[in-house]
This record gives C-alpha cells, sequence and structure tokens, in this order.
C-alpha cells in the first residue's frame, strides 16, 4: 500500500484553528457562567433546634452502615435528611468497590427506617457502565456522592466522575430522581448532564460538600478546582435544580473541599481543607451572600491536608467534624462554636494509633438528633447519632 502523505500545512493550520475555536467557545461558555448577572438569593437561616453551647452532648448510638457484599472497601459518605413524611429520616450514599478508583466502584445507597431506627441494607444507585451509555461516552472512576431535594421533593446526586487521568481530571455529573421512582428502596436516578464548569472540557471540578440552601429554594453547591492549582467555587442553582451560575470564592492556590455556614442570610463562611505548610483549616467570608469573598489567617483548628464538614444546628450554633492533629487521619473529633472561626474544645468521634484511617466525615440533622458518618480504614462507613443529655432521657 502506498504510504499515507504527511498533512499538508493548511491541513494543520485548519486543524489548530478548530481547536482554538473549540477552546474559545469553551472559554466563552465558562466565563458565561462565572459572570452571570442574576442577583444572589440570600441563604435561609436552617434552624432544627434552639440548642445552646453549653449543653453537654452525648454519643446514644453507633454503628456500620451495611456495606454491599461484593465490595470490600468504602469512602466518602454523605448523609441527607429526608422530608418528614418519608418513612426513613436519613439518606446515606458512598462509593464502595474493591479500592478507590477501581473499575467496580459503584455508588450505594443506605436509608435509615424512621420507625425502627435502623438502616435497611444497601443498594446501589450509580453505576459507571450505566452512566456512560447515558452520556455517550466512557466513565473510568466514581466518586463522592453529594445528595440535595428540590423543590418539588425530587433527589438530586452529584458525584464526581472521571474519564482519562485521575482525579484531577474529574467531572462533575449531575443526576436526578427518575419521574415516576418514588419508592427510595428502589431509587431510580436519570443523567441531567455533566455540569459545565470549566473551559477544559468541563474538568478537573470536584464536588465533596453538602450545598446550603438558599431562601427561594434554590442552592448554592460547593465545588473545588485541583488541576495543577486548587482552589474553591460554587455552582448555584434555582429551586428546580437548574443550573445558574458559577463563582470562584478565593484566589488562593492550595484550597480544596470547601463546607458552607450561613451566619446570617448574606453572612457566609467557606471552611475548606488545605494544602499549606500551615496545616490549618482556611476559612473565607462573604458579607453579600456570596457575591464577594474576604480572606482571613487560618483558623487555629489543625488539617492535615484532610476533608471536613460542617454544619449549622441553628442560628449562632455551628458544628464541625475533623481531624484535631496536623499530621495523618488516626483521629477524628466534632466542636462547636458561635461564630464559625472561635471553636469549643473537642469531642472525640474516633481515635486509634498513628497509620489507622478515620476520614471523610460527613453529618445531618435528624429525627431531633446529629447524625455523624465517617470512614473506617477505608472499608466501612461508621456512623454515630448524638443528643443533649436533656433530649436522651
Amino acid at each position: 500500500m502506498p504510504a499515507t502523505p504527511p498533512p499538508s500545512r493548511h491541513t494543520r493550520a485548519w486543524a489548530l484553528l478548530g481547536l482554538l475555536v473549540c477552546l474559545g467557545l469553551s472559554a466563552w461558555e465558562a466565563r458565561r457562567w462565572s459572570l452571570a448577572d442574576a442577583p444572589m438569593p440570600p441563604a435561609a437561616v436552617v434552624s432544627p433546634a434552639a440548642h445552646t453551647i453549653g449543653k453537654a452532648w452525648q454519643m446514644v448510638a453507633h454503628g456500620e452502615l451495611p456495606q454491599p457484599r461484593t465490595a470490600p472497601s468504602a469512602h466518602a459518605s454523605h448523609l441527607l435528611a429526608l422530608p418528614e413524611q418519608s418513612p426513613y429520616a436519613i439518606a446515606a450514599f458512598w462509593f464502595a468497590g474493591e479500592r478507590e478508583s477501581a473499575p467496580d466502584v459503584r455508588i450505594a445507597m443506605g436509608l435509615l427506617d424512621r420507625q425502627t431506627q435502623t438502616w435497611r441494607d444497601a443498594q446501589w444507585v450509580v453505576d459507571r457502565h450505566a452512566m456512560g451509555q447515558a452520556l455517550g461516552h466512557g466513565l473510568r472512576r466514581l466518586g463522592n456522592p453529594v445528595a440535595w431535594i428540590d423543590a418539588q421533593q425530587r433527589i438530586h446526586l452529584f458525584v464526581v466522575a472521571t474519564g482519562l487521568g485521575g482525579w484531577a481530571a474529574s467531572r462533575v455529573l449531575h443526576l436526578r430522581q427518575a419521574p415516576g421512582s418514588t419508592d427510595l428502596t428502589s431509587l431510580q436516578l436519570d443523567v441531567v448532564r455533566v455540569l459545565p464548569l470549566s473551559w477544559l472540557w468541563n474538568t478537573s471540578h470536584l464536588v465533596r460538600n453538602p450545598p446550603l440552601t438558599l431562601a427561594d429554594g434554590g442552592m448554592v453547591l460547593p465545588l473545588h478546582f485541583e488541576l495543577g492549582l486548587k482552589y474553591p467555587v460554587f455552582a448555584w442553582f434555582n429551586r428546580d435544580g437548574d443550573l445558574m451560575g458559577l463563582r470562584r470564592i478565593s484566589t488562593r492556590k492550595d484550597l480544596l473541599q470547601p463546607s458552607l455556614l450561613a451566619l446570617t442570610p448574606t453572612h457566609w463562611l467557606a471552611l475548606m481543607r488545605t494544602q499549606s505548610p500551615v496545616r490549618r483549616v482556611a476559612v473565607v467570608e462573604s458579607f453579600d451572600a456570596g457575591a464577594h469573598w474576604q480572606s482571613h489567617a487560618d483558623l487555629g483548628l489543625p488539617n492535615p491536608d484532610a476533608a471536613l464538614a460542617t454544619l449549622a444546628l441553628a442560628p449562632q450554633h455551628f458544628a464541625v467534624v475533623q481531624h484535631p492533629i496536623s499530621r495523618g487521619r488516626h483521629a477524628l473529633a466534632w466542636q462547636l462554636s458561635t461564630d464559625g472561626k472561635e471553636w469549643s474544645a473537642p469531642m472525640t468521634v474516633a481515635q486509634g494509633p498513628e497509620g489507622d484511617e478515620f476520614s471523610y466525615p460527613a453529618m445531618v440533622w435528624a429525627d431531633n438528633s446529629l447524625w455523624i458518618s465517617y470512614t473506617h480504614q477505608r472499608a466501612h462507613i461508621r456512623w454515630q447519632r448524638w443528643q443533649t443529655q436533656s433530649e436522651s432521657r
């Protein structure tokens, strides 16, 4: 056969021009999202309980989430409080399989029965092969599920998904509860789309922590960019789950996995994992519902480059679960605050010898209790239920 002639100079020029046009259009799309001029609605001040910081707390129950039999590894749990009319109080999501990034990793879900206060056996709700078929392209790995319920009482699930490359090449996959899938014991999720978050083919954005509820029923979803630079952003969704915009929330280049707190409807904090040599929890602050952000010195809380979780228990009553150590992941604790900056003495969640791992915590308020979940040794998801002494009587 005759050798294929090399592409001509004109062919190469047109190919390069086409690539530049594609990149330009992608960049324009990302800029359109980041500069959306729709006003940011204020955050709702969620007040599930009227606790006082001075009350004594105690752990009243604990255990492990039922793990799918075919999955020896589990990681990155997320807890979602379900509506009061639901027979289930909490839906827990996590990824499980042979190991992190293994080809068999799927997203599992467990349900806490409201009446019996027991967890049902886990079910698979996201499979990379099925999702890839729906998207029209393959997925290599799944991770970090985060759930939200919209104004129509539909569950939305945001999942980190990759094609080629590692986690730094991730995209955020948006799924939504399928029409007619009202029985959560057989939850079906439809693909909405890959969120358009980056000019680089929407890659290198990851999700980890739960959204902040807005007064109009919408939400703000914290994310971070991880390809080379590490910086936090948030995506804003309306009450029906439609993406409305994207905003960066810090100019620092060493911050990951922001967790949002609303001190008032417009006064927000973002606490973050950091890769800074200082090894402390980072914080930025907004006084205008996320339109502008101010940096501050890192908090007094240690951070060994590891995930943390925050939760508003009531107005001016906030909780954080994090590692009370600057190196390693062999200890977890939770603490209380009235302003999100100064925190109480730590209360132990998990403690072990150096080399153990208790990581990626999550929190939710449900059934008059604080629930905490976390990865235990990359093998299980453990949970704890905490109440004040007056409530546990």
